[in-house]
């Protein structure tokens, strides 16, 4: 009786992570915002843009990367990138920084500890069975976490003057840094291009890919014709 109650919570077990996995995931940031005036702030509506590379982002492989995850965000504030004729200026930069974190005083939610460290047993005695297995949010020894910093400036072409400039900070266990830095990018640009001052706390929800739906069947071949019978005409006894 007692292993199958434990089948019974294992059971439950897996069915509730993977519930937890299967819904959106909410990336919390730390977000902070300047622009020059209320004038040039304005200007920035609709402009048209270049990305502007330091000599050593020119130089590193994944700046074509990070720079396409920034304009898919500039574009849903209504930037427009031009490479020829470009009001202004963005230069995008991304820090991100491996550490040790402590299972206990983690700041975010949903921590679960280091993987690999699931463990069950079986055993049995001249009293009858047992069965035990450990879950994922008893683990006491650290796990590797991220801290991420994505930052835009924007400068006007012709002057260089800085018009806008805006960070956005997150520290987490997820590695996937690609949907990560996208929802930074997203974070950093809310409340363009007049944010409040300060520091504010920004969610962006990410939602998981749908599934695929499966192919199509194919429709069955239309059937063929009966053959007409004809009949040969009776003679006459």
């Amino acid at each position: 009786m007692n292993v199958t109650r434990a089948r019974l919570a294992l059971a439950a077990l897996a069915l509730a992570l993977t519930a937890c996995a299967s819904g959106p995931r909410v990336v919390d940031s730390q977000v902070q915002s300047a622009a020059t005036t209320a004038a040039q702030a304005s200007a920035l509506q609709g402009a048209r843009y270049r990305f502007e590379r330091l000599p050593l982002q020119a130089s590193q492989p994944e700046t074509a990367r990070l720079e396409a995850l920034a304009e898919t965000a500039l574009a849903r504030v209504g930037l427009v990138r031009d490479d020829h004729r470009p009001r202004i200026s963005v230069q995008a930069d991304v820090q991100v920084t491996r550490f040790w974190a402590d299972p206990w005083g983690a700041p975010w939610p949903g921590y679960y500890g280091p993987p690999g460290r699931f463990y069950f047993g079986v055993g049995s005695g001249w009293r009858g069975a047992g069965f035990m297995f450990g879950a994922p949010w008893w683990w006491d020894s650290p796990t590797p976490a991220y801290a991420r910093e994505a930052r835009l400036v924007m400068r006007d072409v012709q002057s260089g003057q800085v018009l806008y400039e805006t960070r956005a900070r997150h520290e987490g266990p997820w590695h996937d840094s690609d949907a990560l830095i996208g929802a930074l990018f997203s974070a950093a640009l809310q409340d363009f291009p007049a944010p409040p001052a300060g520091w504010r706390q920004v969610r962006i929800s990410l939602t998981p890919p749908a599934p695929s739906a499966p192919p199509a069947a194919a429709a069955p071949a239309p059937a063929s014709p009966a053959p007409a019978v004809i009949q040969a005409p009776r003679t006459a006894r």
